[in-house]
């Protein structure tokens, strides 16, 4: 069995209340720490071969257009204030992970704060690190690296991070996890679970 993930309902799509065949899903809740406990109890619990998030997310310039269906290749937990220079992480700590289950859409990394960039600034700050800001990566890999689950997450992109980006989110990510599920679905990633 894989375990298919989302923050919440419906970033899954159309597979929220029909999951695939050899696959089962859950929700994590929003942010890294709950996305972390949530997904640890889940694995523990169920012990799937892997695991697959999906989700929603911003975009910090123009690489990535609206709508775009990617693979993260990478979190990386980081901050405004750490990209600014007036914070920083102890060096032992982990900052980025690598996403151990290949996928079938084009690699990007992708940026994971604490918190949603609200301004232009920031995001044209925060861009110099990924080209896309989501909340919950980090912790969904933490606990996939702890327990020796394979992850991967395919996210879209649904809005501009800064100061318009709820409105836009609002606006679009029903549609753009509709669509994701549907190019996952085109490109086999259900098949053979």
């Amino acid at each position: 069995m894989r375990l298919l993930l989302s923050a919440f309902a419906p970033e899954l799509g159309p597979l929220a209340g029909a999951p695939p065949a050899g696959w089962e899903i859950a929700t994590v809740g929003v942010g890294a720490v709950s996305a972390a406990a949530a997904t640890a109890a889940l694995l523990v619990d169920r012990w799937p071969e892997a695991v697959v998030f999906l989700g929603t997310c911003g975009r910090y310039d123009q690489r990535l257009p609206l709508f775009e269906c990617l693979w993260a290749s990478e979190a990386i937990a980081t901050s405004l204030e750490e990209v600014n220079g007036r914070a920083y992480r102890p060096a032992i700590e982990r900052t980025r992970w690598a996403s151990t289950l290949s996928g079938p859409l084009p690699n990007h990394p992708v940026a994971v704060p604490p918190a949603i960039t609200l301004t232009r600034e920031g995001a044209s700050l925060m861009a110099s690190v990924a080209p896309a800001e989501h909340l919950e990566l980090s912790g969904v890999f933490e606990a996939c690296r702890l327990i020796g689950t394979p992850c991967g997450a395919a996210l879209v992109v649904v809005n501009d991070v800064g100061p318009d980006a709820q409105a836009q989110w609002t606006a679009n990510h029903a549609e753009g996890s509709r669509r994701l599920v549907e190019r996952l679905k085109a490109l086999g990633l259900f098949e053979g679970a």
